[in-house]
């Protein structure tokens, strides 16, 4: 397991323990757990390895008398609400043999009910054992309770994403903020970076703990021996908790292959994952169909034009969506791979080839067209397939791409994208030539409220106005120094600008995803203007800490490059600096990438440093790179890994490692979440 190839194969690997108990059983799953199988082959991998029926995770469910077993997977531990809906479940069922896999370890079960020494045996699982047993009203019957880390999908050969993560985010200022005022005033911590694990809420450590304990799981499985770095406040806890994991500890003394890891925070660079400067139609697609329920990752493909079913306002939930895991397939991964990481016009030709490919193949009666690729020309191309349901069945997977191109291409919010693209290049040009309240300025004509019901499809509406605030505030410390007054300016400013979202926001007739976990509020009716001036008050609290995300760096400040007068102000990606520093061979060792001590063996290389020389451990040194970005990463990122890789150091093998794949809507989700700290771990 010495490839990123091989790495790629072992989230499949950990669901085996899972594959072996589910014979004859009916397979009740949390949702975190079903995004991570959906991209390993899904329920069909299940019900392959003898599953009966697989159920949602849900106290409305249960089994009949014909259904005497069951297997739980679930992400949490288990305490509180999960062990209520299992125990729902059980109750109005009639199992005498119950399997639960928990995706959380038994130490950070022990260490959630508070027990700090090391124990024999299992006995948190032992003991819930017992509770199943009772449940199922026989003290004979078979309980098992276990531990298997079915966190992570592969979604591409270049990124492995630890779905159950997904809404775990760097540290931000507030929550230092929030975190000080617990404590005793002599012990408060001055910045983000003087933060350590143990003093974050329990639930935040236990989330923290349960990934690294998954990671450990992973590298073991690989016969991994890692060396970790980190970027950012966030990534020295989770690779400092890694380096000092005892289980790893164990595993790298003996473990044959090596490997560099770095943590990376997403905030040290929000202007590439709200930007729309990517030239990359996976990320197209993500931000512009609606998300697959229950997951965060896919999206939902219309599957009408593969019926014969007549379009009307009610046939969408007629027919199951489709979605972008086709893994089943080598052509649909092929191509997957290049909408993931090519270029939007290579990736527009490529479906189109494959589709045209696949036709061909079936003796189906294409008719040729070069030129553009239309959304009409791809629709016409998958429609030749509804006369062969054998041709239909053999190339699903191409012909949901396809067909997920096609309504990207004609989606009406498509035209924002291109909108939101032309203002923040504006944006960026005058950030080197006015100070930060004269290019904040710029976005008040923008905030206006809706000309009626619906936008125009190239006009900017709140979810978007949010967006160009985050990609202004992350770039502020870039304008010039403001005159004398200018903080006074500023405030002015922003209360100008809450006003006038403020009154956009209240004036929408039905209320955005975004809008919804900004206000609490579900729908617009609730919405009133105090409770909406109140969000967006605190909205603009938290993007005032965007702007000093980098202060303390002592390198990689900087995302920005001037104009010089020959070339346009640019944005430099932090992922393309991080890399030019780890594989340019005439760069030092760079301050920010910071190297996490595995314990007293390190120790003592760093003292005997001082009297002898010894080199200090760097990314580079090891065949294997992983790079872990703690927030989510975005399309456009994955492609400028491989690109910048393949410039620097041909043939080095680099693996992505996220909590998610990112769309520029997800960041003000993160940002703006009250449960931020306090992550849904099972309390």
């Amino acid at each position: 397991m010495s490839t990123a190839e091989d790495f790629t194969q072992l989230p499949l690997l950990m669901w085996e323990k899972v594959f072996a108990k589910v014979k004859k059983a009916v397979v009740f799953m949390d949702d975190r757990c079903a995004e991570a199988l959906h991209w390993s082959g899904g329920a069909a991998a299940l019900l392959q390895a003898g599953a009966r029926n697989v159920k949602q995770f849900s106290s409305f469910e249960a089994c009949g008398e014909n259904e005497p077993k069951a297997v739980f997977v679930v992400s949490t531990l288990l305490k509180g609400r999960t062990v209520d809906i299992i125990k729902d479940i059980i109750l109005l069922s009639h199992f005498q043999y119950c399997v639960v896999f928990t995706a959380v370890p038994h130490s950070v079960h022990l260490f959630a009910n508070n027990v700090s020494t090391e124990m024999e045996g299992f006995p948190v699982f032992e003991q819930f054992e017992e509770k199943l047993c009772e449940w199922m009203g026989n003290m004979n019957y078979t309980a098992e309770v276990m531990h298997s880390p079915v966190v992570f999908a592969h979604v591409s050969q270049q990124l492995i994403v630890a779905s159950p993560f997904a809404h775990l985010f760097p540290l931000l200022p507030a929550d230092l903020e929030s975190i000080n005022a617990k404590r005793p005033e002599k012990k408060r911590f001055g910045t983000l970076n003087d933060l350590d694990g143990h003093s974050l809420p329990v639930e935040l450590q236990i989330e923290i703990k349960s990934l690294v304990s998954a990671l450990n799981s992973m590298f073991e499985a690989a016969g991994m021996r890692e060396e970790s770095f980190a970027v950012g406040p966030m990534s020295r806890i989770i690779a400092g908790e890694l380096a000092n994991h005892n289980q790893a500890k164990n595993r790298r003394k003996t473990a044959p292959n090596k490997a560099s890891i770095i943590f990376i925070d997403r905030t040290m660079d929000l202007t590439g994952a709200v930007g729309h400067h990517g030239d990359n139609l996976a990320e197209k697609i993500l931000t512009v169909l609606d998300p697959l329920p229950g997951h965060v990752t896919d999206v939902q493909v219309d599957m009408l034009e593969l019926t014969s079913v007549q379009r009307t306002p009610h046939s969408q939930n007629t027919v199951a969506p489709g979605c972008l895991a086709q893994n089943q397939s080598s052509s649909a991964r092929l191509l997957w791979e290049t909408m993931l990481t090519s270029k939007h016009k290579e990736a527009l030709m490529e479906v189109r080839r494959h589709l045209v490919e696949a036709a061909t193949k079936e003796k189906l009666p294409i008719k040729m067209s070069m030129g553009r690729v239309t959304p009409d020309q791809l629709c016409s191309y998958v429609k030749l397939f509804r006369s062969s349901w054998e041709a239909l069945e053999s190339h699903c997977g191409v012909l949901q791409l396809g067909l997920a191109t096609a309504q990207t291409l004609r989606h009406p919010n498509l035209a924002r994208w291109d909108s939101c693209l032309g203002f923040e290049r504006l944006l960026l040009q005058a950030l080197g030539d006015s100070d930060f309240p004269a290019v904040l300025r710029q976005l008040l004509p923008l905030m206006k409220p809706r000309g009626g019901s619906r936008l125009g499809q190239d006009e900017c509406g709140p979810d978007e106005l949010i967006l160009l605030l985050i990609y202004l505030y992350t770039l502020a410390e870039e304008a010039q120094d403001s005159a004398d007054g200018g903080e006074e300016e500023l405030e002015k400013l922003e209360r100008e600008l809450i006003g006038a979202l403020t009154l956009v926001v209240t004036r929408e007739t039905e209320l955005s995803p975004l809008l919804q976990s900004l206000t609490g509020c579900a729908a617009a009716e609730e919405l009133t203007t105090e409770r909406a001036h109140s969000a967006v008050g605190k909205m603009f609290e938290t993007l005032r800490g965007l702007s000093h995300m980098r202060d303390h760096l002592k390198q990689l400040r900087s995302v920005y490059t001037a104009s010089d007068g020959v070339h346009q102000a640019s944005y430099r990606p932090f992922l393309r600096q991080i890399l030019e520093e780890v594989f340019h061979p005439d760069r030092p060792e760079c301050p920010d990438i910071e190297h996490m001590s595995g314990g007293l063996t390190d120790l003592l290389k760093t003292g005997f440093s001082m009297f002898m020389k010894v080199s200090r451990p760097r990314p580079r040194d090891n065949p294997l790179l992983f790079l872990f970005l703690v927030g989510g990463v975005t399309p456009s990122e994955l492609r400028l890994v491989k690109d910048t890789v393949a410039a620097l150091k041909p043939g080095t093998q680099v693996l992505v490692l996220s909590t998610r794949l990112l769309r520029p809507a997800d960041i003000p989700e993160l940002l703006f979440s009250t449960q931020r700290l306090r992550p849904d771990v099972g309390f």
